[in-house]
């Protein structure tokens, strides 16, 4: 199995709805991406399937390693030989894949935040330089760019801690900001223990409108010279904001169920965000 395939594996292993946005790529643009995700994957992997934190912090330094040695030239893994290939014609950043692993990292020793501005810290090495190295994959002419990449890295990654805060309670973890629980009267026992009330849904009805935020952030600082090559991420866009449309409609649920939009019509916010491009 050569690199790109072993990519490939990795990614529609995860059965994302990320990999939909870039199916209608061009072949060398969509290898890139697929080897960007697989590597997301493969350190976040570390920290959701390794149970002992010591073990899982090794690991995460290997990976560390990994991406010096992609840099030099001598990648032992197959997504980093896949990255060693990517990086020839598209100038990636060592430092944005280093701050990945980073973020990574803080799982390992954090499972609360004090506030917004310390989440926010861990949304921007988790997806926010995700979608800076996406965007500089896309192709992009204008800084401006950055600034949306960034905007609506934030956007997917708080939507993503919306709709999982009841999975990520029965793990022991709220990303919530504790002071924001705090202001709402939510004791962190009523998350952990899946206790839906009126005071939890004012909760989570105020990170929505965050997000929401982020999307509309995003939205106006994309340069409209640059909106055609970053087509991938409208798409991703169109699926997450119907997503958090639905959590919208009945924010309780997400103590106890994965709210997720169906393949379908999955589909169709990709086709119709495509076409709109």
């Amino acid at each position: 199995m050569n690199p790109h395939d072993y990519c490939q594996q990795k990614a529609a292993a995860s059965g994302s709805s990320f990999t939909i946005s870039f199916t209608l790529l061009p072949r060398e643009k969509k290898q890139a991406m697929t080897a960007l995700y697989a590597f997301c994957r493969e350190v976040d992997d570390v920290v959701d399937e390794v149970e002992d934190p010591q073990v899982a912090a090794i690991k995460l330094a290997w990976w560390r390693q990994e991406v010096e040695r992609l840099y030099d030239g001598t990648p032992q893994h197959p997504v980093a030989q896949a990255l060693a290939e990517v990086i020839k014609t598209i100038p990636l950043d060592k430092e944005l894949l280093l701050e990945i692993i980073d973020g990574m990292e803080m799982d390992l020793t954090q499972a609360r935040y004090a506030d917004f501005k310390s989440l926010q810290l861990y949304c921007y090495r988790v997806a926010s330089v995700v979608g800076l190295l996406s965007a500089e994959i896309f192709g992009m002419t204008q800084r401006a760019t950055r600034k949306y990449a960034h905007d609506l890295g934030m956007a997917f990654q708080l939507t993503n801690i919306i709709r999982d805060v009841g999975e990520d309670a029965r793990r022991g973890r709220i990303y919530l900001p504790m002071d924001e629980l705090q202001r709402f009267n939510v004791p962190a026992a009523d998350i952990l223990n899946s206790r839906p009330t009126e005071a939890f849904a004012a909760l989570m009805q105020f990170q929505i409108e965050r997000a929401r935020g982020f999307y509309e952030q995003a939205f106006a600082a994309l340069p409209a010279v640059d909106r055609r090559q970053q087509k991938p991420g409208l798409v991703m866009a169109a699926i997450y904001r119907s997503l958090l449309e639905e959590i919208a409609a009945e924010p309780g649920l997400v103590l106890t169920h994965r709210i997720s939009i169906p393949p379908g019509r999955k589909a169709w916010l990709a086709l119709k965000a495509w076409i709109k491009g």
